[in-house]
């Protein structure tokens, strides 16, 4: 736990606590110098408070150059112009915005369609600021079930399980923890990079809530083949009589796959899934925050998760973990499906998954790389040093010679069962040009050579993974 020392403005701080403005952008009268850790005593003027932040925005990296994000970071401007006209809309106030509730109703009805939900009718979804909010409300979705049905046999409720792959994006540690559910953790090896069902029936028992597959895992971009998890839990049924379902994290691939990879069955073709979650604001190339979650039909989502509250005037039934939350991201999806069309997805995705390809083929003819994977599911690849084949540096190495020039391209460790293997990874976005990826290959061929000329080791202390999932 930490504690916030608050330091009265009229104090005299130290440079560390305050903020020192160029005469320049500042009036006759106005403070020169601001707090950072107190609210200041006076008003300044709105050019005066606009530049201050302004230009400690500037210290971030640039967007366009972060290949480490999945997050939008590229919009059209006719997308703009509707985001500042109604950045103030509040998704919660149905009562107030019927349209844009009217709007949400319709994009979350096209994500089920498609993901081919067999009736879209019966079916029930719901946006959410991000895809991490979505996956709770699944995950939560999944364990009052089991716990309804545990009621029903009166049988224990307190110890829920959920099995899941070691290299799950950490929302999961989040619903894990916050909803007091027992993980059941299962390793990826040499053999298995992905979790793929091998072993499972280790993992499951009465006690199992459901089961979770990736469908663009974030450490290396590949797919869990979700269909093949599937058939084991068939077989587990089979011997047991275990009825265990599946939650898809689609977070990204959710987007990607209905265009790039359309019969490939991971959604809710496979019977035994029961609810999807994905990102507006990844694949779904809305600026962030905005996560959709579809369920298969209005029995996979307990009822007591629905709240029907009186607001401003009327019945508002709700189904989310936020409250108020913007409105804005849900219509720019809407003008996204408008815009582009499942023809203009599908050109986006594969002009990325193109690009990841190019930049992946490249990356592999290098001499000190080994690649984790391609870049040929989700525009998202990986790779890893060669064993043995430098002492003198590190992919941590790399990645800070290349944010010298910009670029923000993460190394870090594997999964635990692969914690050994450190990757690097790209991330292909909407935005990222082959003519930008011919110089980010230009930038990685001129470090990797200025790198191999050390004829010493690169110092160690300090350095390790400043990026996390």
């Amino acid at each position: 736990m930490t504690t916030r020392k608050h330091t009265n403005a009229r104090a005299t701080t130290n440079l560390n606590d305050s903020l020192s403005v160029s005469p320049v952008f500042v009036r006759p009268g106005e403070a020169t110098e601001y707090p950072k850790f107190a609210i200041p005593e006076g008003m300044s003027l709105p050019e005066t408070a606009y530049q201050i932040v302004h230009d400690e925005a500037m210290l971030d990296g640039n967007a366009r150059l972060n290949l480490a994000t999945f997050v939008s970071t590229w919009m059209e401007d006719e997308a703009r112009r509707l985001y500042a006209e109604t950045y103030d809309k509040n998704m919660i106030d149905k009562d107030e915005y019927p349209q844009t509730a009217a709007i949400e109703d319709r994009c979350w009805k096209i994500i089920a369609d498609l993901w081919h939900v067999p009736d879209i009718d019966k079916s029930i979804g719901t946006s959410t600021i991000g895809s991490s909010e979505a996956a709770m409300l699944g995950g939560l979705a999944l364990k009052r079930h089991w716990q309804a049905r545990r009621r029903a046999e009166g049988k224990s409720t307190e110890k829920p399980n959920l099995v899941l792959s070691t290299a799950v994006q950490v929302c999961w540690e989040k619903f894990l923890n916050y909803f007091e559910v027992e993980p059941r953790w299962v390793p990826v090896s040499q053999e298995h990079v992905v979790f793929d069902g091998h072993e499972l029936e280790k993992y499951v028992d009465e006690n199992t809530i459901g089961v979770v597959a990736i469908l663009g895992v974030t450490y290396n971009g590949l797919y869990e083949p979700v269909q093949q998890i599937s058939a084991k839990l068939d077989e587990i049924e089979k011997d047991t009589g275990l009825d265990v379902k599946i939650h898809v994290d689609g977070a990204s691939g959710a987007m990607v796959a209905p265009f790039c990879q359309p019969d490939l069955e991971w959604d809710f073709r496979v019977s035994r899934v029961v609810s999807i979650n994905t990102s507006g604001h990844k694949y779904g190339l809305v600026y962030p925050g905005l996560g959709w979650i579809v369920w298969r039909d209005t029995e996979a989502l307990p009822e007591s998760m629905v709240f029907h509250c009186s607001y401003l005037g009327g019945d508002m039934p709700t189904l989310a973990l936020n409250f108020s939350r913007p409105g804005a991201q849900v219509l720019l999806q809407y003008y996204n499906f408008l815009r582009l069309g499942r023809e203009g997805y599908r050109l986006i995705q594969q002009g990325s998954i193109d690009v990841a390809t190019y930049l992946s083929s490249a990356i592999a003819e290098l001499g000190p790389f080994e690649l984790v994977s391609h870049g040929d599911t989700i525009p998202v690849f990986a790779w890893k040093l060669k064993d043995g084949y430098t002492d003198k540096w590190s992919l941590y190495d790399l990645s800070d010679r290349l944010r010298l020039k910009g670029w923000l391209v993460p190394a870090y460790p594997m999964a635990d069962g692969l914690a050994d293997w450190t990757l690097q990874r790209i991330v292909v976005r909407a935005g990222l040009s082959h003519d930008l990826a011919t110089a980010l290959l230009t930038d990685l061929e001129s470090e990797v050579a200025f790198l191999d000329r050390l004829e010493s080791p690169m110092p160690r202390e300090g350095t390790g993974s400043h990026f996390h999932h």
